[in-house]
């Protein structure tokens, strides 16, 4: 599940997006109302924690524009103030929730939790493919009764723009095979059908779902 927050507190941007980074959440964070708005109206995010006091524009201001563009992502309101015309306002701009500052991450986890429930988003722990599982929590690789774990080598979101629109460090590259035959090894070692097949010129994909 992809979250952004939008909070122009740093250190508390910061520690909310380790603690749901630990949980297994994608986190991006945006620390002004301008930049935030930017990247959510992407539409690539399943939940957007928004303060309203940002420098900028105001979190209401994001909240009111994403909706008139039709951007239906389940949104929860950081706010540091308790008046309950701020909590009424920021729900009738479309919010999903609201969580008053300071919060405790379990509430903030529970809350997530319920918004994406309740529209219909589901994170897939195991996502499968042929006669693979990916487990998520433990870092492994499962087929039939043999599982083989992965490292913990993470490719960033920023990898991935510098592969697409452009590095010319090589050495870079090199680290994406030597990644891909990394992972071409783990399936050997459990024998699955699963490939990793190369598209000279375009990337890899998945080969051998039944």
């Amino acid at each position: 599940m992809n979250v952004l927050i939008i909070e122009d507190e740093v250190g508390l941007a910061e520690a909310v997006a380790a603690i749901l980074r630990s949980e297994r959440y994608q986190t991006d964070i945006a620390n002004d109302g301008q930049t935030g708005l930017k990247m959510a109206l992407t539409g690539e995010y399943d939940c957007i924690l928004l303060d309203i006091m940002l420098p900028g524009m105001n979190g209401l201001d994001v909240l009111s524009y994403l909706r008139v563009k039709e951007i239906e992502t389940p949104v929860l309101l950081l706010t540091a103030r308790s008046e309950t015309d701020d909590k009424i306002k920021g729900l009738d701009c479309g919010a999903d929730d609201y969580l008053t500052k300071p919060f405790s991450m379990g509430e903030l986890l529970a809350r997530i939790r319920a918004m994406t429930r309740r529209r219909g988003i589901v994170q897939d722990i195991n996502p499968k493919y042929g006669d693979i599982t990916l487990d998520l929590k433990k870092g492994e690789i499962i087929c039939g009764n043999s599982s083989v774990a992965l490292g913990s080598q993470i490719t960033t979101k920023e990898q991935f723009v510098s592969k697409i629109w452009g590095s010319n460090d090589e050495s870079e590259y090199n680290n994406v095979e030597v990644y891909i035959s990394f992972l071409r090894k783990k399936l050997n070692m459990l024998r699955s059908s699963v490939q990793i097949k190369t598209r000279r010129g375009i990337g890899y994909c998945l080969d051998g779902a039944k």
